[in-house]
């Protein structure tokens, strides 16, 4: 109920109210009824203000003193999931192309004598076939050699023939194009614009002749069996080039537009072709984007200059930021616009002498580099790679000079984006070739104090022939001269891991590059990329990273042709290093000086995450061939578990961390690099996967399908790679501190040490668990993709379907999000299998098996129970076997309760429903909340006023969830009862029966939770009577608990009570109700207390009668001062005075709470002159201030008489004998509020001095005897008036009051008389009236009687005294 307003105590005295302040009405008339000592005013109506409160104020300056805040609290994989984040952050902070190699020059290496530390390898050496060379002896003219790498072909034309072969295969089979007449000059592999030709035609051969460029599709064919080949199409797209001597070709990736340039000129021409031939454009044409005025003014100078024709010797393409780079024959080198549209604009221009200018204040000019000397190639740096750096320009002295652009929007460094186009280029850092070409030699001298690099460095002359490739790897072919047989090849790259150390003390330079030389033993003719590097990240900070992806991503290979065969280098891995260490390292001794090496080099943490990997077979063997092949040397696996186990150092705490004393101890412990060398190998091993959505939609002409966004045969790779760590782990746990338990803890010497080995265990195992969840995982995705997906997704619930194709592996591997899904994706799968019509049990068995968190052993009961319900829906409604089947499902799903999803329970409560199995609908809910809320936190939640924010109210929730499906259980249970009769024949049909065992259930549940929950559902439904009819003990709590919320259920509380006899509680009720703070009126608070007095009169056996004598009078007390209230509030209704701006405010004020009588008195019935009611107000609060009540009375008489005066409808005295009369009847005559004695002069002397010869004779008397007050004590009153002598009766005036005294007396004889009974009542009153009127008479003369009074003296005289005789 409504807090109730604590009443004042009923009976305080009236003392001095404080006056509101108000403006005062003009000066009234002396009043008639004041006596002149007793100032009088007319109260004005306006509430007195309130008074000042006593402000507090907290003691807020005083110190608040730190606290220890708690350990976190995360579950394992959450804290592994930071650890995994956090790693994968580290590593994509790798330095940049543009932050190591800034302005200036750079000549570090470490070149390589031993194979073991090589940065590169070969992988392999394929022969050309002996066809090739069979042609090679019938050729008259022209022959030429290439790869197309990306697709492990080789080619080779030999006149006007094109042979290609795949180098990789066993015995390759050539397949040749001989369909045309002149000599091939130039062949280039591209990528054709999309929708000019069929889907199977991925690549096109751009064919460069004499006469013609002609484009050849390439693409698969399929064979007999199914199986698909390479095959050569003829495409019928052919343009003239005749005198352009084709010698260059190339072409976009991204816009399949095709650019070639010939040994006759310096332009740059296009082959443009579509599908068929169009109005202004045929299939296929060329263009030339630098004739007329475009042309490079530099061509004419340079040709001019050198007195030779310039032409272009190569053209390459940067995708990235649609440009395109020409080499010419004179070195220039000139940067175009790859336009959307179609244009190819000239930007700019950089001739060589430039470019030698330009770092000519970086390194000084000598015999290998000045603009005398060549450049032989260049390679461009993709945006990816590179902000600043556009392009690497190799000279044929081996120099690498980098060449950066500046665009018009942009002119800092780093600024320019990929769309803008540059304005300018600028030679900024030249990279030296090694200082020496001997194997071995290791160059770590800083380039402030190296002079050799500004000497000529002829270790790479003469360079024919480079290539560079992302993220830095190095290809340099030279030879002695021109004509040499053979070639070398020096390959360098930098090393990623001394890059991320390069700021530590000792480390080599930044800028420092591992090298190795080899032997070709051949003329290379080509170089392809085979297997390009696969970057972390596509930003130029983490770019060249190659450390992050060499256990995720694909080898880099590059294929190189010679005039013998096909060379593939590999390049090699940390990994791949540290097991070659561990096979060739010399034994234990040597092994452990190269573990040293690795450390410095390195690090640690990055040492102990490569010797992890190589234990778990991450290794791979030297073998010089083309097959990867594992390492799987007990030997060397055993080496690596060594220095894995031994090199893992110490965790410690960080002492910053805890100076202070607001961190926890073991939140300051720093884990090992051990642990950190896990997480390490673990991020690299899921980079691919971690942020990736696990699935991908997609519409094709077989229809709707969802695919893996991550192949599957990746996926179990990465699983075989997670059970190989989770097998090291169990076998090794032992072995390392931290995994093996509490027994470690025997070893600690030290507090801080066994706080640390705490938490490195809680480190170590968050990683452990982590693992093993992530290998279950993996299974339940490759579980997932066996089934058909599509199907699956459309049968989980709505709100789920687009999380499923958002969801990301680490969500589904760390998250709460990721395993609800999950399971929501196995209840999906298992209703495939039951709509199909498989054994649920056995699909349930193998999902548990192989992803057991996805699918407990809980999941299999449901999944049975689910069966049970099926078989029983088939089986029909009314039969034995069907009910025997949904008894059989209720049992298993309540030993499951505790674990039953709610899209289960209320799968299964709508097929119960469906089935009329009422009662066991409703148990199933009632046990299901119960188990998930043992301790009762929801009920201790709402007995406790529901407060917020509380985690007990998540318990309510799920509860109240639950209670739903209750409602609509008892809404199907009614609706079914009442589509028929409940009886027939004298025996309850089935619907009855079943409606009857369905409110069993609920007449015997104990569960107060569900009941409020019931109770408070069947007030919202308005089913108040069936609320009012529930026989249940608990319905009395219920209204008790909820009253004090709500009106409406304390109303039904006292109508309980009332309808079950309890009078005296339902008196109790509506007092507090009338007393409450519930928004209730005062006609209503009366009408409670009304209802109240009532019951409370009612007689009832039992119980204490002291007790409801008490209610009784409490009642009548607060209904009489509620009655006042109301008649103030009328009187304020209509008061004249009460201006518009404060009456609702004041009408609210009354019209509400009943209120104490001092604020009623004080505030507003004395305040506003309401005289009759403070009189009343005196009465009920027992006040006995004689004089306070006579001045009321007078203030009222003189506030009446002044009305009538004003308003001259009747004569005053008749409106005062009105109220005198009224007043007297309210408070029947009570001796202290309307004291006779009082009352009866001021009446008399009013008359006598107003009302004079105006009202009729004894006119005042009469009011008394109206109101039946006694004709003795106004003869006692009157005699004391006369005999007195009070003016104004004095002198002859006494008369007035004699003959008000005469008429008294005569009418008390007349009534004594008539009722047979002795005259006045008593021989002794009469006696007294004797006296009294032989002494009137006796004073007749001085008193001025009239002869009527006189008369009738005498006649009572006489009387008297005949019947005293």
């Amino acid at each position: 109920m409504g807090s109730v307003v604590t009443q004042t105590p009923v009976r305080p005295v009236p003392g001095i109210w404080p006056q509101t302040p108000a403006a005062r009405p003009p000066p009234i008339p002396a009043p008639s009824f004041q006596s002149p000592t007793t100032p009088m005013s007319r109260p004005s109506l306006i509430p007195s203000q309130p008074s000042a409160g006593l402000i507090t104020t907290n003691p807020s300056d005083a110190p608040i003193q730190a606290s220890m805040r708690p350990p976190e609290s995360l579950e394992p994989v959450e804290r592994a999931a930071r650890t995994i984040n956090e790693s994968l952050a580290s590593e994509s902070r790798f330095p940049d192309v543009d932050s190591y190699l800034s302005q200036g020059y750079s000549a570090d290496y470490d070149i390589q004598s031993s194979t073991t530390w090589a940065p590169f390898q070969r992988a392999g050496f394929y022969r050309i076939p002996d066809e090739i060379f069979e042609q090679y002896n019938n050729a008259q003219l022209t022959t030429s050699m290439g790869l197309f790498a990306e697709l492990r072909y080789a080619w080779t034309t030999i006149d006007n023939a094109l042979y290609m072969w795949d180098y990789s295969a066993p015995r390759p089979e050539l397949l040749g194009f001989e369909g045309q007449s002149h000599s091939i000059l130039a062949v280039k592999l591209a990528v054709p614009r999309a929708g000019v030709f069929l889907p199977n035609i991925k690549n096109v051969i751009v064919i460069g002749t004499t006469a013609e460029i002609f484009l050849l599709g390439l693409g698969t064919d399929s064979g007999p069996g199914g199986s698909s080949a390479l095959s050569l199409f003829q495409t019928g797209m052919s343009v003239s080039v005749r005198g352009l001597d084709v010698s260059v070709i190339a072409s976009s990736a991204k816009t399949g537009r095709i650019f070639f340039g010939g040994r006759t000129d310096n332009d740059i021409y296009e082959v443009t072709y579509q599908q068929e031939d169009r109005w202004f454009a045929s299939r296929c044409a060329k263009i030339c984007h630098t004739s007329g005025a475009a042309k490079s003014l530099t061509w004419t100078f340079s040709s001019f200059a050198h007195g030779q024709k310039e032409y272009v010797e190569q053209i390459v393409v940067d995708d990235s930021r649609d440009l395109l780079y020409t080499l010419s024959s004179t070195s220039n080198i000139r940067v175009f616009h790859i336009k959307p549209e179609g244009g190819l604009p000239l930007l700019v221009t950089k001739p060589a002498s430039e470019i030698y200018d330009n770092i000519g204040h970086i390194i000084n000019q000598s015999e290998a580099l000045n603009n005398r000397v060549k450049i032989v190639s260049i390679s461009p740096l993709p945006a990816s790679e590179a902000s600043r750096y556009h392009l690497v320009a190799v000279t044929a002295t081996g120099y690498r000079i980098y060449l950066s652009a500046k665009s018009a929007t942009s002119y800092s460094y780093g600024s320019s984006t990929r769309s803008s186009a540059p304005i300018s280029v600028q030679a900024q850092h030249v990279k030296v070739p090694p200082v020496s070409p001997n194997p071995g030699h290791s160059s770590t001298w800083g380039t402030d104090s190296s002079t050799d690099v500004h000497h000529p460095i002829r270790t790479l002359t003469t360079t024919r022939l480079a290539a560079r490739y992302p993220p830095g790897y190095f290809f340099c072919f030279t030879a002695r001269d021109a004509n040499s047989p053979t070639d070398q090849l020096f390959i360098s790259a930098p090393d990623a891991g001394r890059l991320l150390r390069s700021s530590e003390p000792g480390q080599t330079s930044r800028t420092s590059e591992s090298a190795i030389w080899l032997s070709l033993g051949s003329r290379a003719e080509d170089i392809g990329l085979v297997i390009p590097y696969s970057a972390p990240i596509p930003n130029p900070v983490g770019y060249g990273n190659d450390l992050a992806v060499q256990f995720d991503k694909a080898i880099p290979e590059i294929a190189i042709l010679t005039n013998t065969g096909i060379h593939i280098i590999r390049r090699r891995r940390l990994v791949d290093i540290f097991a070659a260490l561990s096979s060739q390292g010399g034994g234990p001794e040597g092994f452990q000086h190269e573990v040293s090496n690795l450390i410095r080099a390195y690090g640690r943490t990055e040492t102990l995450a490569t010797a992890l990997a190589v234990a778990c077979g991450q290794g791979v063997e030297d073998t010089g061939s083309a097959q990867a092949v594992r390492v799987n040397d007990p030997e060397v696996l055993e080496l690596a578990r060594k220095t894995f186990i031994e090199y893992g150092g110490k965790p410690s705490i960080n002492q910053n961390s805890i100076t202070d004393r607001s961190v926890p101890l073991i939140d300051a412990v720093r884990p090992s690099p051990r642990h950190a060398a896990i997480a390490l190998y673990l991020s690299r091993l899921l980079r691919s996967t971690w942020k990736n959505v696990i699935a991908l939609e997609s519409t094709t002409p077989a229809g709707y399908q969802i695919n893996p966004a991550v192949p599957l045969k990746k996926l179990r790779d990465v699983q075989e790679s997670l059970s190989a760590l989770q097998r090291f782990f169990q076998t090794n746990k032992s072995f390392i501190k931290g995994l093996s338990g509490p027994d470690d803890l025997s070893a600690t010497s030290t507090k801080d040490d066994e706080i640390a080995l705490q938490g490195e265990h809680r480190a170590l195992h968050s990683l452990v668990k982590f693992t093993s969840d992530t290998i279950e995982g993996l299974s339940f995705i490759l579980v997932l993709f066996e089934e058909k997906v599509a199907e699956i997704v459309p049968l989980l619930p709505e709100a789920s379907r687009p999380e499923m194709l958002k969801l990301t592996f680490e969500e589904l591997f760390t998250t709460k999000k990721g395993y609800e899904l999950a399971k929501e994706l196995v209840k999906a799968i298992v209703n495939r299998n039951i709509a199909k019509g498989s054994n649920v049990e056995t699909v349930a068995e193998a999902l548990r098996r192989k992803c057991g968190s996805f699918c407990s052993a809980d999941d299999v009961v449901i999944f049975k129970a689910q069966e049970q319900l099926r078989r029983a829906a088939e089986a029909g409604t009314n039969n034995d076997s069907s009910r025997n089947l949904l008894n059989e499902s209720l049992k298993l799903f309540e030993k499951v309760a505790h674990s039953l999803p709610h899209d289960y329970l209320e799968s299964a409560v709508k097929q119960y429903t469906d089935l009329q199995f009422f009662a066991g609908a409703i148990q199933l809910v009632l046990r299901v909340a119960h188990e998930k809320d043992k301790a009762n936190e929801a009920l201790s939640w709402m007995a406790e006023g529901r407060p917020e924010p509380d985690p007990r109210k998540a318990k309510f929730d799920l509860r109240s969830q639950c209670y739903d499906l209750i409602h609509a259980v008892i809404v199907a249970v009614d609706k079914t009862t009442e589509q028929g009769p409940s009886f027939v024949d004298g025996h309850p049909t089935l619907a009855a029966t079943r409606r009857n065992e369905a409110y069993d259930v609920i007449s015997r549940s104990k569960d107060e939770a569900f009941l409020t929950n019931l109770y408070d559902w069947y007030l919202q439904q308005g089913w108040y009577d069936r609320l009012l009819a529930t026989e249940s003990p608990f319905i009395v709590t219920y209204l008790q608990r909820r009253s004090t919320e709500d009106i409406l259920y304390a109303d039904l509380l006292w109508k309980y009570y009332s309808q079950t006899n309890q009078f005296s509680e339902a008196a109790k009720i509506q007092l507090q109700l009338a007393r409450s703070s519930f928004p209730l009126s005062l006609e209503k608070r009366i009408e409670y207390l009304s209802r109240a007095r009532a019951n409370a009169s009612t007689y009832t056996p039992g119980g204490s009668r002291k007790m409801k004598q008490q209610l009784l009078q409490e009642i009548t007390e607060l209904l009489d001062i509620a009655t006042i209230q109301d008649e103030v509030l009328q009187r304020l209704r209509d008061d004249y005075r009460l201006g518009p701006d404060r009456r609702q405010e004041v009408l609210d004020q009354v019209n509400g709470l009943i209120l104490d009588i001092n604020t009623l008195f004080n505030n507003y019935a004395d305040n506003a002159g309401y005289y009759d009611l403070c009189l009343l107000i005196y009465q009920v609060a027992d006040h006995r201030d004689p004089a306070q009540i006579k001045q009321t009375w007078q203030q009222l008489l003189q506030s009446v008489h002044d009305k009538v005066q004003e308003e001259g409808q009747i004569q005053p005295f008749e409106a005062i004998a009105d109220e005198v009369r009224s007043l007297g009847s309210k408070m029947r005559v009570a001796e202290t509020t309307f004291p006779v004695q009082t009352l009866l002069p001021i009446l008399e002397k009013y008359s006598f001095e107003h009302q004079r010869n105006v009202a009729p004779p004894h006119w005042v008397v009469d009011i008394f005897l109206s109101l039946e007050i006694p004709c003795e004590r106004l003869f006692e009153i009157l005699e004391m008036m006369f005999f007195s002598g009070d003016p104004p009766f004095v002198g002859s005036n006494r008369k007035y009051i004699a003959s008000e005294l005469v008429y008294v007396v005569g009418r008390w004889f007349h009534d004594s008389t008539r009722a047979g009974s002795v005259i006045f009542g008593s021989e002794v009153a009469a006696t007294k009236v004797q006296e009294t009127m032989h002494a009137l008479l006796q004073q007749g003369r001085a008193a001025g009687l009239d002869e009527e009074t006189t008369r009738v003296a005498r006649e009572v005289v006489e009387r008297v005294g005949r019947l005293l005789g």
